[in-house]
């Protein structure tokens, strides 16, 4: 799949500058589909180029023009085709954490365990910005009102997938740092 889709169905919640795309990406897209600001701004182009968005500028007294983006007739019917397809393969790993792990017999043990305890930190920050989007989402409803209530339920259920990516992240870097630890007690 490519970044056109993930632009796509980002611009379902509306009209947005690529500044805003960029925002979206990195608080509720990046758990699933990461992209720079550069690799949006070119995508954007391309779309546009394509007939699937629309671009319209806003004149802005004291700061540059903005471009604003929305889906079109022909953006909204080809991301229903995509979506409505089976997926082409299903999800690879590719983690380098993942390749140190496998390489890490003989090398310092306190090094390994940096490299978790890294990897942890960075998981546990991630659930904490999904946690607020989550909040924001739910503004004050239980998960069962929002999900009958929402005009939308497909970014709360991606959103969930990130929720239980970091969580199983935590629990494997535990396990991981449990069996290195008796490990080095035995040695």
């Amino acid at each position: 799949m490519s970044l056109k889709y993930a632009v796509l169905a980002a611009l379902l919640e509306g009209e947005a500058s690529g500044y805003e795309l960029s925002k979206l990406f990195d608080v509720s897209l990046a758990n699933f589909w990461p992209a720079t600001p550069q690799q949006l701004y070119r995508e954007l182009e391309r779309l546009a180029g394509d007939g699937l968005i629309e671009a319209r500028v806003v004149q802005q007294e004291r700061r540059p023009n903005k471009r604003m983006f929305t889906l079109t007739e022909a953006g909204r019917a080809d991301l229903r085709a995509f979506s409505a397809a089976p997926p082409r393969r299903p999800t690879a790993i590719r983690d380098e954490l993942l390749i140190k792990i496998q390489a890490s017999d003989g090398v310092d043990p306190v090094t390994v365990r940096e490299l978790l305890e890294e990897r942890m930190s960075w998981a546990r920050g991630k659930l904490g910005r999904y946690e607020r989007v989550r909040e924001r989402l739910l503004a004050g409803r239980s998960e069962e009102e929002y999900l009958r209530e929402a005009d939308r339920v497909g970014p709360y259920l991606t959103l969930l997938a990130g929720i239980g990516f970091e969580e199983e992240n935590l629990r494997w870097c535990e396990r991981a740092l449990s069996v290195l630890g008796r490990r080095v007690a035995l040695s």
